[in-house]
Order: structure tokens, then sequence, then C-alpha cells
């Protein structure tokens, strides 16, 4: 766990197309990972697929992480992939769409669904830390992946913002892998659940890690209906809160805001204040001007979980009216949304855009590692 009374470690790196597999070894290196990630513990793999089309700046990307499965594979570090569904995404697919699929293919690792119980068992397990959030949402006691304990975890957020969280990253990204498909129940406490999220990392990982993708940052209604902004930078800590706040400032936001960030450095688990935060790598201006503005599902949200349709929650999302819901998302993100707008927003990113075009022609690599372990070539 980060010592919250020393500074934190935080890496940012610029980066191009032509030499973003170097690039995400480079901002590891400078943020510590051969140290966070104990060479004795295998490491879970946990990409972030917020959606299941090919929207760049919405989820983890290709080369965010072929670069960081090469590094681990230089330091003869063992990895596994963990995958999570959702009432809304569909991994399998995503997988196969934003071009990650060939990656774990080709350098041959184990994949797991957390939530298919012929992959992955649950197991109960009360957290010695406090998690009063998650025990409001979950009174019958608090289920995690059995394959997670011991294990470090390797994060592959994006820089981005998000309807009910203002900002959304390192911390967040747990939120698909430690809860099972009925995590929508957390909302109405999302920002607390988040924290008591990183409290139950602490225990179960034996390092925790995160390499953050800012090639293409979102902005807007995210995490999914977003305009892309190409920023060309790679970021990464062990430090979740840390990671995230300097996300979050160089969107313009001011974390201690952001209450998910605010409690979790509240209660130990991370840095928040910048004075306790070294960045190391290449200087960023910030302060871009990001903002999250709304969208129908937002509207939607805002009434069921914070507002005057909150009381008739358990009726619409612990019966099987939360089909309604899941429909209702794919009408709008998946026809609509993504017919009217991502798909020629995406057209336009791979016209104007040097990721764009990397993403359209993208095909793994794999490092044939030399003597001195960390050098190598590439076939």
């Amino acid at each position: 766990m980060p010592d919250a009374s020393t500074r934190s470690r935080v890496a940012i790196v610029r980066t191009r197309p032509e030499t973003v597999l170097e690039d995400v070894a480079r901002v590891m290196d400078l943020a510590g990972a051969a140290a966070s990630l104990p060479a004795s513990a295998p490491v879970i793999l946990k990409d972030n697929i917020t959606w299941h089309l090919p929207f760049l700046s919405a989820n983890t990307t290709p080369w965010q992480l072929e670069g960081a499965v090469r590094w681990l594979r230089a330091q003869g570090r063992e990895c596994v992939a963990v995958h999570n569904d959702t009432v809304v995404t569909d991994p399998h697919a995503g997988l196969r769409n934003l071009k990650l699929q060939p990656i774990y293919d080709r350098y041959e690792i184990s994949q797991y669904f957390v939530n298919d119980p012929s992959s992955v068992q649950w197991e109960r397990m009360r957290p010695r830390a406090a998690t009063p959030w998650l025990d409001r949402v979950y009174p019958e006691g608090l289920e995690f992946p059995a394959m997670f304990r011991g294990k470090s975890v390797l994060h592959f957020p994006t820089v981005k913002t998000h309807i009910y969280t203002t900002t959304t990253g390192s911390i967040k990204n747990a939120f698909g892998g430690l809860l099972n498909t009925k995590r929508h129940y957390c909302h109405t406490w999302i920002h607390g659940v988040l924290a008591d999220l990183l409290a139950v990392q602490h225990e179960l990982h034996a390092g925790v890690f995160a390499v953050m993708d800012g090639t293409l940052c979102g902005n807007g209604p995210g995490p999914r209906t977003m305009i892309p902004v190409e920023k060309n930078l790679l970021l990464a800590s062990s430090d979740c809160v840390a990671l995230d706040a300097t996300a979050a400032r160089l969107m313009g936001f001011e974390p201690a805001r952001i209450d998910y960030l605010r409690e979790s450095a509240e209660r130990g688990l991370g840095v928040l204040d910048e004075s306790g935060i070294e960045l190391v790598g290449d200087e960023v201006e910030g302060g871009w001007g990001f903002s999250v503005g709304d969208n129908f599902a937002s509207h939607i949200g805002d009434l069921m979980w914070f507002g005057a349709l909150r009381r008739l929650q358990n009726l619409f999302f612990r019966t099987p009216l939360v089909r309604l819901f899941s429909a209702g998302s794919h009408v709008y993100h998946d026809e609509w949304w993504w017919r009217r707008h991502g798909r020629r927003r995406m057209e336009d990113v791979e016209r104007t855009s040097g990721w764009g075009k990397l993403f359209a022609e993208y095909q793994p690599q794999i490092l044939a590692p030399s003597a001195g372990g960390r050098s190598g070539h590439f076939e």
C-alpha cells in the first residue's frame, strides 16, 4: 500500500506511434514497475473494455497492452489476463474489435472471465480494512475472485472523463474485476465503493501498478460517448490515487473535489496532494479544459441512482426489469450514438491521427529475449 506520508512517483512520457512500444517500457521503468510488481508473483493483466465497439479514447489500446506485455516478458514475469462481463458490454466482442485478442494469442497468455463460473471461482472474504460502502450494498457478505489472491495486478486505464465520477482511471478499473455482474447495485455509492475496492486490492494483491494511455484521451460524457483528443502521452504509477489525481489535473479538474479520490487519500490509500507527488519523465502542461457534460444515459442514471427515482432502484435493478435498461443502453450506445457519432469520429481519427492509422493496421509483435534479458530483437 502506498505510504501517504511519503512522496509517490508518477511517470509521464511523451510518445508517438513509431516508438510507443518502447515508450511503454520507459514509462514503466521510470515509475518503478520492477519494484512494484514482485518477481515471485504472477501478474494479472486487467484491461479496460468499457465498450465492445472500436472507439479509441474509451478503451485499452493494443499498443498499451503489448508494450506492457513485452516489458513483463523481458523481465521474465509470468502473466495471465482477466476480463469481465457487464450488463452492457460484451468482452469477447471487445477483445476482437479492440485488437487485444491477437496480442493475448501471439504471446500465449491464458485468459479468464471473472463472471464465468467455469473460468473463475469466487470466495467469501472479510477484508481487514473497513469497507462500509460495499457492506451497505452487499449485506450478505463480500466475495472476490479466488485467483486474485497473492497475484499482482497491472491495470490498463485511459485518460478520460466519466458521467458519474468526473474522471475514471486506475482505481475504477478494479470495479470491473473485483465485482460481479450485479455491480450496478453500487452506483448510488460509487465513490465510496471505489475507495473500498482500492483497500481490498491492497490486501488481495502482491503488487498494484497501472499504465495509463493518454495517446487519445476522452473528453465529454464518458466513459463512452466522448470526443477523442490527441495528447500523445503515457502515464504510470504504483499509487493509483496519485496517478488518477495527476490525470485529473491534466484534464483540468481539481482532484480534491472528486469524491473517490478524496476519500481514498483520506483513508491512507494513496497520495492526492500535488506536493506529495513526484513527477518524473517529460514535462507536460495540464489544464486542458476537459468537461463531462451529459448524455441520454446520464440523465436517466441521475434520476435512478441519485435523484427522484432512487427509491425504486430495487424494483428496476434487482428484478428482471433490469433487462429493459440493458436493452435501452444497447439501443442508445450501439445503435444510435455509434452509428450517428462514434463511427464518424473514429473515421476522422483514422484520417487525421497517427494513432488512428496505427490502430487500423495494428499487428502484434513479439520480443525475442537476448542473453542480456531486457534487450532483444523483434520477429
